[in-house]
């Protein structure tokens, strides 16, 4: 339709690929943290923190899986929880559960027209 507008991103907006961020409701956040359970982390973050490598490796994990766990490395606690808040950012992906040094994380697969 010509002069429709595309409700899914502001006009604003100059990235085509604008996306919102990804919410739980606390049901899903319960039936994710029961699919995660039995996961291993597929992603360790060391000291260097987050990377290029490891963030294009995130990615590739939630893209491929949807659900994964990663470990994060490093004796402080702030340092931490500041970590696991860039790999949410950075993934466009929702934490769905924290404990200790391991986090999971779920973002729906893209659509394979899309992809």
């Amino acid at each position: 339709m010509a002069g429709s507008i595309d409700r899914r991103r502001p006009a604003w907006s100059p990235n085509y690929n604008f996306r919102m961020p990804v919410s739980l409701t606390p049901r899903e956040r319960s039936h994710l943290k029961a699919r995660a359970h039995s996961l291993e982390p597929v992603v360790h973050v060391g000291n260097a923190g987050l990377t290029d490598r490891v963030a294009a490796e995130v990615d590739r994990a939630l893209t491929a899986h949807e659900l994964i766990k990663v470990k994060v490395a490093g004796p402080d606690r702030e340092a931490r929880e500041a970590l696991c808040d860039a790999i949410c950012a950075r993934a466009d992906a929702a934490e769905v559960q924290r404990v200790g040094k391991v986090l999971v994380l779920w973002r729906p697969k893209p659509d394979e027209g899309t992809a």
